[in-house]
């Protein structure tokens, strides 16, 4: 099963790779990150820039980690962590299966990185050459959290920011004035 192991490894750590570059610099048809900060925006995960980022940096990163079978649990922890978000923002509402756009193929990405957090990444992998072998329940459980806990971050402070309001088209440049933080708390994407 080792051999299994790699081989899982590097397919769902070198598309998760691909799928983070699709975000930052539009590699494989992918929208590069002004594109993916629009569809962010839309989603209310403001400012979209940052979070398209953020996104693609843990899609890519966790991707590679994963690949390599090193630092497993962070690998782990940052694909968790978009998939979970990803759960939230679009695929939750629809329910479970991915015919109708629900989550079933996010939850079982999620489930593939704890299990190889918690079995660990396999003999033919840079954790097993730096001897760790094998993570653990803890470390998984771990992972989970943590990527839990990033994606509710991301979420929350994305739903803080409110979008950047339309210039005014009477204004001139000496009529705009500083963006303040509204009553509920809420502040605008200038004021960032």
């Amino acid at each position: 099963m080792q051999l299994g192991f790699a081989v899982l490894r590097a397919i769902v750590g070198g598309l998760f790779f691909g799928h983070g570059m699709q975000k930052l610099v539009g590699w494989f048809g992918g929208q590069g990150m002004e594109g993916t900060a629009g569809s962010f925006d839309s989603m209310r995960l403001r400012p979209g820039i940052a979070h398209a980022a953020a996104a693609g940096a843990a899609e890519a990163g966790g991707g590679a980690l994963i690949a390599a079978g090193a630092a497993t649990p962070l690998g782990a922890a940052a694909i968790s962590g978009s998939m979970i978000t990803a759960i939230r923002k679009v695929h939750g509402p629809k329910g479970p299966w991915v015919a109708q756009g629900g989550y079933e193929y996010n939850l079982v990405l999620i489930a593939l990185v704890f299990a190889l957090t918690d079995d660990g990444p396999g003999a033919f992998s840079l954790d097993a050459l730096w001897g760790r072998r094998r993570w653990g329940t803890r470390w998984a459980l771990a992972e989970l959290a943590a990527g839990a806990l990033g994606s509710a971050l991301a979420v929350a402070i994305g739903e803080r920011v409110e979008p950047p309001a339309a210039p005014d088209a009477q204004a001139g440049p000496d009529d705009a004035s500083e963006a303040q933080p509204q009553e509920d708390g809420k502040v605008t994407a200038q004021a960032l």
